[in-house]
């Protein structure tokens, strides 16, 4: 008899289960913090972990931590609401049918040229302003894309979504990423950023040559011979698709220059929902009861990122991520270099399950990473290379991070199949930043 995989919901409140039974066998400690004044941030200080008295998760913190991650999560979730609910108007249109047939009308057959620049265009949105969560949206237009060039919709999000987390991981400029990682080692950003910059397009085109050939499995022969022919966009659908680039172009800009949120974000995108379904002629009406339906196709979505918010309070709450972190780290400190660095980036990986904030991750192990490479004589670049590609890169399969886990939901890909199709190019880009960590200690 065929098992059948726990849905989403289960597994992350698995998760939240999980979390809270590892209260009962790590004991809880912590380090003290001090005000970072460069990035007004807390972080952590070197060698001063300490246990605290046990704060074991009760049946009633379980139950507790799912209203309160949706709660921590609620800037999030509301942006998955009003961004998929306006994508969602803008698909009632027509015009993102029509654009997309015009754009792979456009390629012809070169659909292979077309993926190399998707890839380009999303991992430069990764490693500028750390692009995941907008993807969301997007998960009907994607869906839309695979069925009319006949590819497998797994790769299609993997190329858009995990560029733009290959883009995040490996970029020399990510604000919530590298550059926190290097101003907290106290590093010079531009140091290494050539470096960086090259390995970046390697990655970049590694990842997209794999999923163009994976994906290439499943056209058919008469799909591939077939040209698709677009007619020409009506006026009304190139003014609607100009809106959305326009809304699109304004939260990169809103992100890199005016410190925008997920708030800002949110109202950007409504604005140009409601400008999209009046060009479109759907109407006042039209338009509340096509946000409405968008709202019930992005709901579970929300969900998701609540739950993975959940996990990681359970853990908060009890304060044993310290005593994670220091478990992991401490141990590395009499293994010769390569060796070091290879337990460096594991750990990276790891911390990164209870702790999905890439950005929260590095104010938590580059003060005790960077001392870590100056006992074994190493550049401190080595512990910030370790924690990008560590920690950046298992966001693509992570079930904590909810990010992904709402785009499979928006796109109706159950986990099991995401993982079993994933593995193996991450596994294959993980291999790729061990490497270049590796490189690190002998370059700088």
């Amino acid at each position: 008899m065929k098992i059948k995989f726990p849905h989403p919901f289960i597994i992350l409140l698995g998760f939240v289960v999980l979390s809270a039974l590892a209260t009962f066998i790590i004991p809880s400690g912590q380090y003290d913090r001090e005000l970072n004044e460069e990035t007004g941030r807390e972080v952590v200080v070197p060698g001063s972990y300490h246990e605290i008295e046990d704060r074991n998760a009760s049946v009633y913190d379980i139950f507790l931590s799912v209203p309160k991650g949706f709660i921590e999560g609620a800037d999030i979730i509301v942006l998955i609401l009003l961004l998929g609910s306006a994508f969602y108007v803008i698909e009632k249109t027509g015009a993102l049918e029509a654009g997309l047939t015009a754009l792979i009308s456009t390629f012809g057959k070169a659909k292979s040229l077309l993926f190399y620049l998707l890839s380009v265009f999303f991992a430069v949105c990764g490693a500028t302003f750390a692009m995941q969560e907008e993807i969301i949206a997007l998960a009907p237009v994607l869906i839309i894309f695979s069925k009319r060039i006949d590819y497998d919709l797994r790769s299609v999000i993997a190329i858009v979504l995990g560029s733009s987390l290959i883009g995040a991981s490996f970029s020399p400029l990510n604000p919530f990423g590298s550059l926190l990682a290097l101003n907290t080692a106290e590093l010079d950003p531009s140091e290494g950023f050539v470096f960086r910059l090259v390995f970046l397009g390697l990655a970049i085109f590694i990842w997209a040559t794999y999923h163009i050939r994976a994906g290439k499995l499943n056209i058919s022969k008469e799909a591939e011979k077939e040209a698709i022919k677009a007619e020409p966009l009506s006026a009304r659908h190139r003014i609607i698709l100009l809106l959305t680039l326009v809304g699109i172009g304004s939260m990169g800009w809103g992100i890199i220059s005016q410190d925008w949120g997920f708030n800002e974000m949110s109202a950007c995108f409504f604005a140009v929902g409601i400008a999209a379904g009046l060009v479109g002629k759907l109407g006042p009406n039209g338009v509340a009861r096509a946000f409405t339906e968008g709202f019930s196709e992005m709901i579970f979505a929300g969900m998701i990122v609540g739950l993975a918010r959940s996990v990681y309070l359970v853990l908060q709450d009890a304060l044993i991520i310290d005593t994670i972190i220091y478990g992991l780290f401490q141990p590395l400190e009499t293994l010769p270099a390569p060796l070091a660095v290879t337990g460096m980036m594991i750990s990276n990986s790891l911390i990164h399950f209870p702790v999905p904030s890439t950005s929260g991750q590095a104010l938590l192990t580059i003060p005790l990473a960077a001392p870590l490479t100056d006992l074994l004589g190493l550049s401190r670049q080595v512990a910030v290379f370790t924690y990008q590609y560590g920690a950046g890169l298992v966001d693509i399969f992570s079930p904590t991070n909810g990010g992904m886990m709402a785009v499979l939901a928006a796109a109706g890909i159950n986990y099991d199949h995401w993982f079993k199709y994933i593995w193996k190019p991450v596994l294959i880009i993980l291999g790729l930043g061990l490497a270049i960590s590796i490189l690190s200690i002998y370059w700088f």
